[in-house]
């Protein structure tokens, strides 16, 4: 990380390091303006680690009516899935479908030829399988009822590592500057201009620093934030919703493709995918509101249940329990309120807005992580002309330059020179960010699922080397995850 403690002036600032800052981040840097990028924790180590680790389209807005932000986000996938190859990957989606089913197979295939159709027929094109094909390619699935399935293609990704090798892409130029585990904790406006303080988050030191313009991109933080603040008149705009994942070991789940769950229950018109990510699949996700502190966001036992329950209704003889699952998550969707609407999450527009409560500060809400890159392009093109650049809107289309020394589709045990490397160059200021983003690795069991050495006894070897960087006791990492 480059050294910025002699600086205290900054074209731009943008508060909020996760996958939304980090592509303002990288568009305004490629497109020659001076920014800093700040972060309270570690980078994507909140909503953007915790999305259903996909890049797609998001068929189910077609019924919403959603055309625009559905060919916008193909569009968008497809292009990530040329840039980040090693970082996502497109897979068949199966979409079962029931005798009972509110969509027959006819109206799958009219939607899924929409799908392709919205793509440009970018996407790898739909099918329809029969009842025996469908089920000699999906292991356990219930054959009651069962009328056949469509398939189409989307992409699976490492959501955390692409938010991180972005801001790695634009740190590669001088201009760039960023700073995880540095919490913003107070903003004045000074001579018409923002100064924003700045707290290190383990030495406490706070630092001044003055801001031309600033960006908020704060996700679900951002009403809490702003509020602090008279001089932003801030009104809530969000509709925070929690949305929840469990991972089951392969081994349990012995599913070679993805599949697109659809009940009917409850929870409303909800879609739940079933994807397999090498020795583990990950099962989500929920969409209720949220009650939890914004910072700790843990699954509700009604949430894992529900999500047991219909992996079950579709795989009754795998007889999945709770002591299977290896792993769970909850993120929040910082969706945008539609007037005073309290209603319908999943009907809730995935569509982004941007705001500006003053002249030299824009906020950015809402939207999906498929969009990130083309989400803060009229932020970030008000801000070059204002800085008189020129605004090159193709320039985030080029490839990212530094890959992370540890890939989620080519996973292997680090070695001692992956550890001093990743830590030299990838920023990680904690054990918690080594393990869980640079590495990959959130529980112990995904570990176990990964690799026959054992946990402690990796890190407790590699100690002298973790302990020169993070200060972590043997006894930390005995306790860690």
């Amino acid at each position: 990380m480059k050294k910025i403690s002699d600086k205290t002036h900054f074209k731009t600032v943008i508060v909020g390091g996760g996958i939304v800052g980090a592509g303002i981040f990288r568009d305004l840097v490629l497109n020659g303006v001076e920014t800093l990028l700040v972060e309270a924790g570690d980078f994507s180590s909140q909503t953007s680690e915790r999305s259903s680790k996909m890049l797609h389209g998001g068929i189910r807005y077609l019924e919403n009516m959603d055309f625009p932000l559905v060919f916008e986000a193909l569009h968008e996938k497809n292009l990530w899935l040329k840039l980040t190859p090693h970082l996502a990957k497109e897979v068949p989606f199966y979409l079962p479908v029931y005798s009972d089913a509110k969509r027959p197979l006819w109206m799958i295939r009219v939607g899924l030829y929409l799908y392709d159709f919205l793509s440009s027929f970018k996407n790898s094109p739909f099918s329809m399988k029969t009842k025996n094909q469908t089920l000699n390619d999906i292991t356990g699935l219930n054959p009651e009822g069962l009328t056949g399935s469509g398939v189409y293609f989307d992409g699976i990704m490492d959501d955390a590592k692409i938010t991180l090798e972005v801001i790695y892409d634009a740190l590669a130029e001088d201009h760039a500057h960023a700073m995880n585990h540095t919490k913003v904790v107070n903003v004045r406006k000074i001579n018409n201009k923002s100064t924003l303080t700045l707290k290190d988050e383990f030495t406490g030191i706070e630092t001044n620093i003055i801001a031309d313009q600033v960006v908020y991109a704060l996700g679900p933080f951002t009403d809490t934030f702003l509020k602090q603040y008279d001089f932003y008149h801030w009104q809530d705009v969000l509709l925070p919703s929690k949305g929840s994942h469990i991972w089951i070991s392969a081994k349990d789940l012995p599913i070679a493709f993805p599949i697109v769950m659809t009940p009917q229950d409850e929870f409303g018109d909800r879609v739940i995918f079933v994807i397999p990510h090498g020795a583990k699949v990950l099962v989500g996700t929920t969409e209720v509101p949220n009650k939890d502190d914004l910072f700790h966001v843990l699954p509700t036992e009604e949430e894992i249940n529900y999500l047991i329950k219909n992996l079950n209704s579709y795989f009754p003889k795998l007889d999945i329990k709770k002591e299977k699952i290896i792993g769970s998550f909850a993120g929040i969707r910082p969706l945008v309120r539609e007037g005073s609407s309290t209603g319908d999450r999943g009907k809730t527009s995935r569509e982004h807005k941007i705001f500006q409560p003053a002249s030299d500060t824009y906020v950015i809400a809402g939207g999906k992580y498929t969009t990130f890159r083309v989400m803060g392009r009229e932020v970030t093109q008000k801000i070059c002309h204002r800085f008189r650049k020129s605004y090159n809107r193709d320039k985030t289309e080029s490839p990212l330059r530094r890959p992370s020394v540890i890939e989620p589709f080519e996973w292997r045990l680090p070695s001692e020179a992956d550890l001093i490397h990743i830590c030299e160059t990838e920023m990680p200021k904690t054990f918690d960010d080594l393990v869980k983003r640079r590495l990959s690795i959130s529980t112990r069991a995904i570990w176990n699922e990964n690799t026959q050495v054992d946990f402690d006894e990796f890190f407790t070897k590699h100690h002298s080397i973790i302990n020169k960087y993070f200060h972590v006791t043997s006894e930390d990492v005995k306790n860690f995850l």
